[in-house]
């Protein structure tokens, strides 16, 4: 038997033993990720059978690299619950699937199955989580570790091997179509959450990818994507090595460390240079500084977008394997590579080096031992009770309080009349986000069905619809105000939609395609950016109309992305924000609305007056003197950090172990110790995320007006004190300096701490020489 498939060998060896028995046929079959999953499989007379085109791409490669989306089902795919493979029956297609490669291929290679999982597994029956504005909101790390530990479990079961997860995107443009897909504005948070996401999906150490309950993480997109001129998506990053290095890389390097399994390279271009195709990102940065040992998979068709730097499909290939991608998607670039080599556009070692990484991750999988799945764990796995509670609460943490005028939150039984309006109080798609999967009817609930649930026994709930999201049509607004007229409260809930519709129109690589002043409901989503950030269609007449008639306003925002709300917060006294708050999310609402549970998250963007603002997040560079704009406040409507709860917290003084370190010391293991009491001071329980800052100054290079660095959620019951702890270490204080690199420098520093960004307590350290 050949020692590749004998498992007493280490990887390595049997790596080194399979890799000089390929041809070079075969080895570009094992860099190639070619065809839609959804096009592997067909109805016919015995039912869901292999299709001829994967038995023909299997035989392109004499073998398979991977298979995207074998389960995925949404109105790009165009796979629904009549012509999908059904969820019990998911392990045992994808058996049949990797049983044809193995036994239809000279060396029976398995085939790895990677499925997207951006906020859950987008497949039929998928649990689907907040989106990750949401994740973020939630300034709970463990919790969302603990989240996609379900997701994880859910995909294997099905007989899937890669979670394709948004991870690595920072926000900095919120017109940016994909805003949603980012944790948020700040390098630390999003770094903190990337690593939670990593730990949930892989587990903690490499042998438990060998399990049933645990997948590969692959980590997009690499880099600087949230970033784009203009918010325009896949527009190139304006940026320099610096702001790359001090915002846009800091999740990735976490996820890594993490032990992510891959990563996938960006659209956009830096300075210049395609991410598919910027060496220094991909290999000096990624491996060679590092140490990064997996995979680097293409975005969807990026290779072929090239052309126009290369000239044809072969150098394209050449250049994006050569800078260090690995595993292609859809593109028909790689497709040509065996041509590349031969034509002398390739060397073969740059070949087999790809190949080496590609059937590591698969001998790390333990596909090569236990190439087959169990065809029965979907069926207990797949939307258990205890993964609906998860999400639940997920959704419950995600929800943001940014304005609550006399407590009037939570409601309490006066209200009897109940006026629930606007276009997504009843639309269960609209706060799911992009990336979403179909849905059975009798799967979670939407915010007017939450709240019906949530009231009490006695209130008289009303529903109009009021407007839509985009649309212009005012025929709903008379019917809306004159419900609200008659209610002793009304609930207004706004926002946006990244739901996709069949019969839209989708680009090669799925991405919506809306026209210019198009009729569809979206407002964001892949392919769907804004120039304008205020609420859409005729939302913000419907808030000041109803507000006319003396009838109490509450918003609840469910939305992909920071809209500009200076006209809403006027005329309202409360304000939610719920982001998308997927499945459960109508629950969680209703519940936080009468009180059944209670606001904990905390904004992970700065809210915008206006679009004529941006950029608004937090961290800018410090300009050494005010630079206010003439015609409105400089800073942000909401600031990032910010959140409110039903019940109020006080901090007492900062405690410090000492005042100064020097570099030697710190080098050594020495570090600030910070410690402050914070006590709920009110009549509820609550949960608060104590946030520490730093604000440095005379390090040699420009700094930024405030940067976080740690933080921590804690839940007190009324009266309750706890003391929180925080250190600052060396790696945290360091730098890159004026030669670029990355290391402690003398400073002096303000530390504040606080319940947000806007945090005053502060107190003074330095590090000295």
């Amino acid at each position: 038997m050949p020692k590749y498939k004998i498992n007493t060998y280490s990887t390595e060896d049997r790596i080194a033993d399979l890799l000089p028995r390929m041809t070079l046929k075969e080895k570009v079959g094992q860099l190639n990720q070619h065809m839609y999953g959804w096009n592997a499989y067909e109805r016919g007379t015995n039912g869901i059978e292999l299709s001829q085109e994967f038995k023909d791409q299997v035989a392109f490669g004499d073998g398979m690299g991977a298979l995207y989306g074998l389960f995925r089902a949404d109105p790009w795919s165009q796979v629904t619950y009549e012509n999908g493979i059904p969820t019990v029956d998911n392990a045992k297609f994808a058996n049949k699937v990797q049983r044809y490669v193995v036994e239809n291929t000279r060396l029976g290679i398995p085939v790895l199955l990677s499925e997207e999982c951006p906020h859950g597994h987008q497949a039929l029956d998928g649990t689907l989580l907040p989106v990750n504005l949401g994740i973020g909101s939630t300034w709970n790390p463990r919790l969302i570790e603990e989240a996609y530990s379900h997701v994880a479990a859910e995909i294997r079961s099905r007989g899937a091997h890669l979670g394709l997860v948004s991870a690595l995107d920072i926000l900095h443009d919120p017109r940016w179509g994909r805003t949603e897909e980012c944790y948020g504005e700040d390098p630390h948070l999003a770094a903190q959450m990337t690593a939670a996401i990593v730990q949930g999906l892989q587990g903690t150490d490499i042998e438990q990818l060998k399990t049933s309950s645990k997948v590969a993480a692959i980590l997009k997109h690499l880099s600087a994507q949230g970033t784009c001129l203009g918010g325009r998506n896949a527009g190139p990053a304006s940026i320099g090595e610096r702001e790359l290095r001090e915002i846009h890389l800091p999740g990735a390097k976490a996820g890594i460390e993490a032990g992510a399994a891959g990563c996938m390279a960006a659209y956009n271009e830096i300075d210049g240079i395609p991410c598919h195709v910027n060496e220094k990102l991909l290999t000096g940065i990624l491996r060679e500084e590092w140490g990064f040992e997996g995979i680097v998979m293409a975005d969807g068709c990026a290779l072929d977008r090239l052309l126009a730097l290369t000239g044809n499909y072969e150098a394209a290939a050449a250049l994006a394997l050569a800078s260090g991608v690995d595993l292609s998607l859809w593109d028909t670039a790689f497709t040509t590579l065996e041509q590349a080599v031969k034509q002398g556009e390739v060397d073969e070692k740059v070949i087999d080096r790809a190949v080496a990484r590609v059937l590591r991750l698969k001998f790390n999988l333990g596909l090569f031992d236990r190439p087959y799945a169990d065809e029965n764990l979907a069926a207990t796995v797949v939307g258990q009770p205890a993964i609906r509670a998860m999400n639940v609460q997920v959704a419950r943490e995600s929800i943001v309080l940014l304005k609550n005028e006399n407590d009037l939150l939570p409601l309490n039984g006066t209200y009897k009349r109940i006026a629930v309006l606007g276009p997504n109080a009843d639309r269960f798609y609209n706060q799911l986000g992009d990336y979403t999967s179909v849905q059975r009817k009798d799967v979670g609930s939407t915010v007017l069905q939450g709240i019906k649930k949530a009231a009490p026994a006695d209130a008289v709930i009303e529903y109009s619809l009021g407007c839509g999201v985009r649309d212009l049509s005012d025929k709903g607004l008379e019917e809306a105000v004159a419900t609200a007229k008659r209610s002793d409260i009304a609930i207004l809930v706004l926002g946006g939609s990244s739901a996709r519709q069949f019969g839209g129109e989708f680009d090669s690589n799925g991405e919506a395609i809306v026209s210019e002043n198009g009729r569809s409901e979206m407002d964001c989503g892949e392919g769907v950016d804004l120039a304008d950030l205020r609420l859409g269609g005729l939302q913000e007449r419907l808030v000041r109309e109803v507000k006319a008639t003396g009838t109490p306003v509450v918003v609840v925002l469910i939305q992909g992305r920071p809209h500009a709300l200076t006209d809403i917060v006027e005329h309202c006294e409360a304000l939610l924000c719920g982001w998308y708050p997927g499945q459960e999310g109508g629950q969680a609402i209703g519940e936080i609305l009468f009180g059944d549970s209670f606001p904990s998250g905390k904004l992970p963007v700065s809210l915008p007056r206006s679009s004529g603002q941006l950029p608004v997040y937090y961290n800018q560079k410090n300009p050494g003197r005010p630079r206010p704009y003439v015609d409105m406040p400089s800073d942000a409507l909401y600031p990032f950090g910010y959140g409110l709860s039903y019940t109020t917290f006080q901090y007492g003084e900062i405690r410090v172990n000492k005042p100064s370190l020097t570099v030697q010391e710190m080098h050594e293991r020495a570090q600030f110790e910070i410690s402050i009491e914070v006590t709920n001071t009110g009549k509820r329980v609550g949960a608060e995320t104590v946030q520490l800052y730093i604000r440095s100054r005379k390090s040699g290079i420009i700094r930024r007006l405030l940067e976080l660095k740690a933080f921590e959620k804690v839940w007190l019951e009324p009266g309750e004190s706890k003391t929180v702890s925080f250190r600052l270490k060396s790696e945290q204080l360091s730098i890159w300096n004026r030669e670029m690199r990355f290391m402690l420098e003398p400073c002096e520093l303000t530390v504040y701490v606080g319940g947000d960004s806007l945090a005053k307590t502060g107190v003074e350290l330095c590090v000295n020489k």
